[in-house]
């Protein structure tokens, strides 16, 4: 009877000690890393693959998206994760297309990232994201994939343009794939084309809670809305989006993008400016 109740006991102990432990995995993380989207620097990245990884590390940058330049790594991903390993850069996620998905080349796509690190793959377009018929189709697309990719511990995520923004407040493109696909699929909100397209980031970080594991953090001014494209320097409430994004986005990674260089600026000068301009955001107590 004693040995029974123990045996009861334990189990009570280590089912409670299991939900304990999946509440937490569940959590949102404690601070979102901060990483680079590579295009950013898509001219400079070409001529000095290594330098140019090597002054995004030393920038304080903790990890880097890729969007398909590789510079001598392209068929070398452990090579290039030790690269990354010397240069304290983590893979926060890569842009792939759904070519690259097909049951053809998954196996090749899935173990490159995965020797890489890289358990976010993002589709960062597709044409059928300009209209919410199409984009319901697209979400079944991206479903079998996530339950696809889950198998080996990945995930997949769509990233909007200003096409996924159009229309009424939702009823969205955005909307629908946001609806259409599951909680383990990333929304990579990129604030800048939805500012862009007149929409609030803020808010669609709320509407869709947890699904912002990957966001873009890049400034872009609505057509005729005077302002610099550098973070600190444009319009967005960046206070307002950070506190969203750590309260209850679930963010993983904040990924800076910067696609505009004002003033004759070159590409990792700027990449540095809107940098300054999200350290100070991040420490702002209002952001918390």
């Amino acid at each position: 009877m004693k040995t029974s109740m123990r045996i009861t006991t334990l189990a009570a102990f280590l089912t409670a000690l299991g939900a304990g432990a999946a509440s937490l995995a569940l959590a949102a993380p404690a601070e979102p890393r901060l990483g680079l989207q590579l295009w950013s620097v898509k001219d400079e990245i070409k001529q000095d693959f290594e330098g140019t990884l090597s002054k995004i590390g030393k920038l304080g940058f903790q990890g880097v998206e890729f969007a398909g330049e590789f510079g001598p790594y392209k068929d070398k991903p452990a090579a290039l994760k030790a690269f990354m390993d010397k240069h304290k850069l983590q893979c926060a996620g890569a842009h792939v297309q759904f070519d690259q998905l097909t049951a053809e080349r998954f196996e090749a796509t899935t173990g490159f990232y995965r020797t890489l690190g890289c358990d976010n793959l993002v589709v960062p377009m597709d044409k059928r994201g300009a209209s919410t018929e199409q984009s319901a189709q697209m979400s079944q697309e991206l479903s079998a994939l996530s339950t696809k990719l889950a198998a080996k511990g990945m995930r997949i995520g769509y990233h909007n343009h200003a096409q996924e923004m159009a229309g009424a407040v939702g009823n969205t493109p955005w909307d629908v794939i946001a609806r259409g696909t599951p909680q383990a699929a990333i929304l990579e909100q990129d604030v800048g084309w939805t500012t862009f397209a007149g929409k609030d980031p803020v808010a669609y970080v709320k509407t869709y809670p947890g699904r912002t594991r990957i966001t873009h953090f890049k400034a872009k001014l609505p057509q005729g809305t005077p302002g610099t494209p550098i973070i600190g320097q444009d319009k967005t409430d960046w206070v307002a989006l950070t506190r969203a994004v750590r309260q209850v986005g679930g963010t993983d990674w904040i990924v800076l993008e910067q696609e505009e260089y004002p003033n004759g600026m070159g590409q990792l000068e700027t990449v540095a400016a809107s940098l300054k301009g999200l350290r100070a955001v991040l420490a702002d107590p209002a952001a918390k």
